[in-house]
């Protein structure tokens, strides 16, 4: 009885060391996976032109070989062609107006978003399932498709034109995108874990819905709330699509924007080395949100998740 027991739990003990080790294999390879182009953006910006050119690319390079010149150059002023006197990578600029749009529409976003939610979540009225069941139909459709009808309501409300102004390029790039289904979605489901008695309570205290939306709901879902702020913040920060439509000038431009057409000259040929460093220097700020507030964003999420 004994050596069966033994065998047993040898058997449970192998089959555990043996999960956890595949399962730390997978998460690994993953994680490579995600790290690499990384790793290929640093490198390539560190290396000179040279370097870049080599075939086969080059996988590593030596301390002794990094050059900083990509990075020292796109802060330069171009001394002659049609952009003289401007630097290569307007960087301070494209930063400027991605800021700009993040905050706005974070900011629309947000309270759309706590609204909606607590109407779906906590309001009775005729046909609230039913809405937010067609509203949750729309997530199903790719956002390419309505790229087309958002500009064409562009065009008609005067806001893209030659003669484009910067209100108009932010009421442009912020209006269409402060609503949010996936957003009103999860937030739904961290108001729905909030008792219904909290609810009650207030009421027979004379609380009105706003009131329990700001002194209850919304401090319990804090933690979602954030998450929300910092996903969308994130999400303007990569937007490319739009930005490029929409925008006129140059110095509307946000910073993937900027990334695309600043290095590629009237030939075709793009400096790679310089994009790289530019890249670096756009992402660098996304990896320190993240990596800043991932405790957050993960409580955000486990606290979303429970209930359905």
């Amino acid at each position: 009885m004994s050596d069966t027991f033994n065998t047993d739990t040898k058997a449970y003990r192998a089959k555990k060391i043996i999960r956890s080790v595949l399962t730390y294999a997978f998460l690994f390879l993953i994680a490579v996976i995600v790290l690499i182009p990384f790793y290929w953006m640093i490198l390539t910006s560190l290396k000179s032109q040279t370097l870049i050119e080599e075939i086969p690319p080059l996988l590593f390079i030596k301390p002794s070989q990094w050059d900083i010149g990509n990075y020292r150059s796109l802060f330069a002023l171009v001394e002659s062609g049609m952009r003289e006197g401007e630097p290569l990578f307007p960087f301070f600029t494209y930063l400027r107006n991605t800021v700009v749009v993040s905050i706005i529409t974070t900011i629309g976003t947000t309270i759309t978003t706590i609204l909606a939610a607590f109407a779906f979540s906590r309001l009775n009225f005729k046909g609230r399932d039913l809405v937010f069941a067609i509203l949750l139909s729309t997530m199903m459709i790719p956002g390419e498709i309505f790229i087309l009808t958002n500009f064409l309501t562009i065009v008609k409300l005067n806001l893209y034109s030659e003669n484009q102004t910067y209100v108009q390029v932010l009421t442009a790039l912020t209006v269409p995108f402060m609503t949010s289904v996936f957003y009103t979605f999860y937030l739904r489901q961290a108001f729905k874990q909030i008792p219904n008695e909290l609810y009650y309570a207030a009421k027979v205290d004379g609380t009105t819905d706003f009131g329990y939306l700001l002194r209850v709901m919304i401090p319990v879902a804090s933690p979602t709330i954030f998450t929300i702020i910092i996903l969308n913040s994130m999400g303007a920060w990569s937007a490319y699509v739009w930005p490029e439509m929409v925008t006129m000038q140059d110095s509307f431009r946000l910073v993937s924007n900027g990334l695309r057409g600043a290095f590629t000259d009237t030939t075709g040929r793009t400096d790679f080395g310089q994009q790289m460093a530019a890249t670096t220097l756009v992402t660098l700020p996304l990896l320190i949100l993240f990596f800043t507030f991932r405790k957050q964003i993960m409580r955000g999420v486990s606290r979303s998740g429970i209930k359905g």
